[in-house]
């Protein structure tokens, strides 16, 4: 009955019901039948979830352990003309390349910085000394743990907000970065003709950082969006539940009204990354582009996060 009401109301563009089971319907009309991994990670059932490997979540000190091999290692995959995918198969990182150097989104853990990224650059045909920028979306060790490594390696420009620079410094689990770039609202990171535009979207942490990204495919241009953070919890603290809401009405809009019509995501259950990733291997001359999923789905994944958002705050209220 929920699920009826939800999308009767989202059809006539009528408000859902502030209640916690009537956000959660309305999300789970939202994700339809192919935005299951954000509705899973973001309405609780992933952040109930077992962690990926190497996670290592309950476990507060000493260095992360280093999983199997075969439990995380993905090969490097071209994606567009200047995007290629260099993450694992539970996180992603994405090098932006242009004529100038590569901008890479996210550092992976720090077991995978190495394997994946320099060494998936090379497999691919890219030099990893031309990494120019890491932006990194929030400070958490699965996206910051491989900061170091290409900071002493490479020597790029390392990009986070202010308030994951101090979640970063905190972590004693991960050796740190040098402190470097500060990112700012809206801030356009421009090389060589390509631009990625940071977001603070507070939520998930304090200052993760969400993003556009300019894509080019074959004669065709497209943009794609990138939420920062996605699980919550209704043990998460109530104005970081209430600042979640905000950011993802927020970069919905933004996303909507720049036209975005791909979706890139930092673990790859969110979007069914690596079901995409071996449908882009397959695609033949003409094929349709299994990434460009169009604006209304880039909508409906951020409409997701926000009535999540809502429900899991309503929820957090409840049991306070």
């Amino acid at each position: 009955m929920l699920n009826f009401l939800a999308a009767a109301l989202i059809a006539v563009g009528q408000t859902t019901p502030d209640t916690a089971e009537a956000h959660r319907a309305a999300a789970r009309v939202a994700a339809g039948k192919d935005l299951i991994g954000i509705y899973d990670a973001a309405c609780g059932s992933g952040a109930r979830a077992t962690p990926g490997p190497g996670a290592g979540r309950g476990v507060t000190t000493g260095p992360r352990p280093t999983p199997p091999r075969d439990q995380w290692y993905a090969e490097p995959v071209k994606v567009f003309d200047n995007l290629y995918f260099v993450g694992t198969k539970v996180h992603g990182a994405w090098a932006v390349t242009t004529p100038d150097g590569i901008i890479l989104i996210d550092a992976l853990f720090g077991y995978a910085a190495e394997p994946e990224i320099a060494e998936g650059l090379k497999k691919v045909g890219l030099d990893p000394a031309k990494i120019k920028y890491v932006v990194v979306s929030h400070g958490h060790g699965d996206h910051h743990g491989g900061a170091k490594f290409l900071q002493d390696q490479f020597n790029p420009r390392l990009i986070l907000s202010a308030p994951d620079w101090d979640l970063v410094e905190r972590d004693t689990r991960t050796p740190a970065p040098r402190r470097d770039m500060v990112a700012t609202d809206s801030q356009k990171i421009t090389l060589g003709g390509s631009a990625v535009t940071l977001y603070v979207t507070p939520g998930h942490t304090a200052g993760t950082l969400s993003s556009l990204v300019t894509l080019k495919d074959g004669s065709r241009s497209h943009l794609a969006a990138s939420w920062g953070g996605t699980v919550i919890t209704t043990n998460s603290p109530i104005p970081m539940l209430e600042a979640y809401v905000k950011s993802a009405a927020r970069f919905r809009d933004i996303a909507e009204g720049s036209g975005a019509d791909v979706i890139i995501t930092n673990h790859t259950a969110f979007d069914g990354t690596l079901t995409k990733l071996e449908a882009t291997q397959k695609r033949k001359p003409g094929d349709p582009h299994p990434y460009v999923v169009g604006k209304d789905a880039v909508k409906r994944y951020l409409t997701v996060a926000e009535e999540c958002g809502k429900a899991t705050l309503l929820a957090a209220r409840a049991q306070n």
